[in-house]
């Protein structure tokens, strides 16, 4: 038992990128927000979510450790129609994801140091900077360090914060009160941008890929079951603490009519009271900290993997480029996603929600289609049979696929009639 588990903390590090980068505006925002607005009803759409996407983010790790290449390869492999549908994808995620991470985590800086006097784009500039040059110098190394102690610190403060609340119990509803009707259009829309980002986007399933690639350049390979196990961890967590910000979400404001504000300062202090007024005041900096580390680990994983993704489907896609070896190739990457999502931030000012909703719409529609490239992946010839995922996985990737299919086809129904 203790070898096994000296072995789990020797491979962790993408699976717990992962997790880091999943815990942020999906859980943070949303899984908060759904507690918020529509109470325990929405566990069943987090759980749902976090099962049928299970398989997808699977097949990355199972064909990273089997082929030892990455999953663009993979898409490559089928076919440049499939590299370049993904990389499709990438580019929308380029002015759209980071965007809307970068504004969180400047609405949460400027709550914390209470400087409202200061822009929140003069704030996410300085992020943009500050966490481009961590990426640079300190590379993958320092990532997987650093978010090994705030994963696990995050978790603690979670699991007490979510205790209290508990022990404390439900704040009383107004006299009578009717929760909002989650099937209309306003309903809809909350569920798919939910469940686009819970646990998070399907495409990140190629980041998870490339991290491993990363961290076995310095370290051996382990097994395709100790890989399993390893992500396995990280996406359990994101599971347990969406169902923590959903439990305090329910707890503290569901009944109360408190609408969550789409700006992203205004947004950032309702959830630094909403902890701290069931903890106490005297907690206000602890958590504070806590969601400011929670948003930001989030930003440097996502603006790492983007950068990543995206010169390797350049690499994979115009080979005349001819990226492979050009060690400042990453740093130009780095680079050229923080100035263009700065332009993004700057031109949507304050207001995170619409760029959340587009980056959680995109993600949600074509869920689906990136779950079966990866099916394919690993179903394919470079996979032996033994290490092919089993039926009763295959069956759960195809109930994701028609779950989310129908999900998509229902939304543009009542959109358009």
């Amino acid at each position: 038992m203790l070898s096994k588990l000296k072995i789990l903390l020797k491979n962790l590090g993408p699976g717990l990128l992962f997790a880091s980068m999943a815990i942020g505006t999906s859980h943070l925002v949303l899984s908060t927000k759904a507690g918020a607005q529509y109470g325990w009803v929405m566990v069943i759409p987090i759980l749902l979510a976090n099962v049928f996407k299970y398989p997808f983010f699977e097949f990355g790790v199972r064909y990273t450790n089997v082929t030892g290449k990455t999953l663009t390869e993979g898409y490559l492999n089928r076919g440049k129609t499939y590299l370049w549908f993904y990389g499709f994808i990438t580019l929308v995620s380029t002015f759209t994801i980071l965007a809307a991470l970068y504004t969180v985590t400047a609405g949460l800086f400027i709550n914390l140091l209470k400087i409202s006097h200061v822009s929140i784009d003069m704030i996410a500039l300085a992020l943009f900077c500050f966490i481009s040059i961590l990426l640079i110098v300190g590379k993958y190394r320092f990532m997987e360090v650093s978010l090994k102690f705030i994963v696990s610190l995050l978790f603690i403060a979670l699991l007490a914060t979510t205790a209290v609340v508990i022990f404390k119990g439900s704040v009383e509803r107004i006299p009578d009160f009717t929760p909002p009707p989650l099937f209309n259009n306003a309903g809809i829309l909350f569920l798919i941008s939910l469940m686009g980002w819970m646990p998070t986007t399907v495409e990140a399933s190629s980041w998870v890929s490339l991290w491993s690639v990363e961290k076995w350049k310095t370290q051996a390979k382990p097994s395709l079951s100790e890989s399993l196990q390893e992500f396995r961890v990280g996406y359990y967590t994101t599971c347990l603490l969406a169902l923590f910000f959903l439990t305090i979400g329910c707890m503290t404001l569901y009944g109360t009519q408190t609408e969550l504000s789409g700006n992203a300062v205004t947004f950032a202090d309702q959830i630094v009271q909403l902890f701290t007024a069931h903890i106490g005041p005297w907690a206000y900096i602890l958590i504070s900290v806590a969601a400011f580390a929670t948003m930001f680990s989030t930003c440097m994983t996502a603006h790492d993997a983007i950068a990543r993704v995206s010169i390797d489907i350049l690499e994979l896609g115009l080979p005349r480029l001819k990226l492979s070896g050009n060690k400042r190739i990453f740093a130009v990457g780095v680079i050229v996603l923080a100035l263009v999502n700065y332009i993004v931030v700057s031109s949507f000012s304050a207001n995170m929600g619409q760029l959340v909703s587009l980056a959680t719409f995109v993600s949600f529609v074509v869920a689906p289609i990136v779950g079966y490239m990866n099916l394919k992946n690993v179903m394919s010839d470079e996979i032996p049979q033994a290490h092919r995922p089993k039926k009763g996985l295959r069956i759960l990737t195809y109930a994701g696929i028609l779950f989310l299919s129908l999900f998509s086809v229902y939304y543009f129904y009542i959109v358009v009639f």
